[in-house]
């Protein structure tokens, strides 16, 4: 399921979301997050979100970093830097603070760069969703 590269950056801990898997509610994990499946609901991770190309998301997105290569259908906010893959489409709003879109990729929404974001933070049964700060 993963190069020996992508283990790598996805470092030790992972959370996976396999092909043929549908899950309906929100994702809370400290660590990598990787979905290949679909899923319902929002995903925040205080780490990396991957998207594989069979992925689809129905709902926002909030992580350190992310690369979608599937669908989504909702906001992505990403306090680092966003990958768009070739193949990727995005329906919905983007906040990241760098941006890189791959040949083949689309999105369709509003677009806010170089905007920095507060720490993610993922509590017990509660998640602080972060909060826009102006961009300088």
């Amino acid at each position: 399921m993963f190069s020996k590269a992508e283990a790598q950056s996805m470092g030790e801990s992972n959370t996976i979301i396999g092909t043929g898997t549908s899950i309906e509610g929100d994702v809370q994990s400290s660590d990598n997050v990787r979905i290949e499946g679909k899923l319902k609901g929002s995903i925040t991770t205080k780490s990396k979100i991957v998207l594989g190309a069979s992925a689809v998301v129905e709902g926002d997105i909030y992580a350190r970093n992310a690369e979608i290569q599937g669908t989504i259908k909702g906001k992505i906010e990403v306090s680092e830097l966003l990958i768009l893959g070739e193949g990727c489409k995005v329906f919905g709003d983007i906040i990241t603070n760098k941006l890189e879109v791959r040949d083949g990729a689309s999105f369709n929404g509003d677009c806010s760069m170089g905007v920095k974001t507060k720490e993610i933070k993922i509590e017990r049964n509660q998640v602080e969703s972060p909060s826009l700060m102006a961009a300088n």
